[in-house]
């Protein structure tokens, strides 16, 4: 199953106040190996912002000095869309929730008639689109609800297993930001504990969270 390829404007004013109703993921990425220290930040060019950051944790993790951190105080907190996995040309839970109302159509022939799913399963985007918040809110909530937490990671997880980016055709779970992973591993490796703050819901982060 994939997602229709042309691009569509849905402000993220919209899409987060129909995400409200679900939880908001702040919450412990898992831990990974530590990086080498020698080259810890691989995939960043050489300048001014790098340094910054090696900089910044050398200061906080010197104990003594005037800029120590104790470990228990290391928190680090990361954005998500955009900043962890790509934003285009449509946030990642939005391509899940197109998906998901075409999985579930064929119980619902009503919606061939109904807007805004009607819209979605004609892959009229424009028209989606204009649905506006009271549009999305109500595909986010046919798509996330009625089911146990367990039962929709493990959609989630079978979507994201199968889904692929319309533009790059691979797995969303692939279309992350390498030097933000390695910031995220290299501040862990010197004590902190790194969080995702995201408008997306808890359990449709989790999975894919826990993945990458």
């Amino acid at each position: 199953m994939t997602t229709p390829q042309t691009s569509f404007s849905v402000s993220r004013r919209i899409l987060l106040s129909a995400l409200a109703s679900l939880p908001v993921l702040i919450g412990p990425l898992r831990p990974i190996s530590a990086l080498a220290q020698a080259d810890a930040l691989p995939s960043w060019n050489e300048g001014p912002t790098k340094t910054s950051i090696t900089d910044f944790v050398a200061r906080v993790t010197a104990q003594g000095g005037p800029d120590f951190v104790p470990v228990e105080q290391r928190i680090a907190a990361f954005d998500n869309d955009g900043t962890l996995w790509c934003e285009q040309p449509m946030y990642v839970q939005l391509a899940f929730v197109l998906d998901r109302v075409k999985a579930m159509a064929p119980l619902h022939p009503e919606w061939k008639d109904k807007q805004p799913f009607k819209a979605v399963l004609e892959g009229d985007l424009k028209t989606l689109a204009e649905s506006g918040e009271r549009g999305m809110l109500e595909l986010v909530m046919v798509t996330h609800a009625g089911m146990t937490t367990d039962e929709f990671a493990k959609i989630v997880s079978d979507w994201l297993a199968t889904a692929l980016h319309p533009r790059f055709k691979r797995p969303y779970t692939g279309i992350v930001y390498q030097p933000m992973l390695e910031l995220l591993g290299y501040l862990r490796a010197n004590g902190f504990k790194t969080f995702i703050v995201s408008g997306g819901g808890i359990e449709f982060m989790r999975p894919w969270s826990e993945r990458v």
